[in-house]
């Protein structure tokens, strides 16, 4: 049985953090389209501030390998 994949950020597939990257890797997503989805979300929900988030999940996920 395989192991079930942790989330961590990614250090190969990174543009800024590797947040995206990681968390498309996690879940089996295409990283580029995990990022064009995020960014649309923050650009058209009044509700969703993105740029708070992707700091907040850049420091509370672990990078890859640690």
């Amino acid at each position: 049985m395989n192991a079930p994949r942790t989330l961590s950020r990614s250090r190969h597939d990174r543009i800024i953090a590797g947040v995206m990257g990681g968390i498309a890797r996690r879940f089996g997503w295409s990283a580029t389209l995990t990022r064009v989805l995020y960014v649309v979300l923050s650009i058209v929900s009044a509700g969703f501030p993105g740029i708070l988030v992707y700091l907040i999940l850049w420091l509370l996920i672990p990078e890859e390998g640690n």
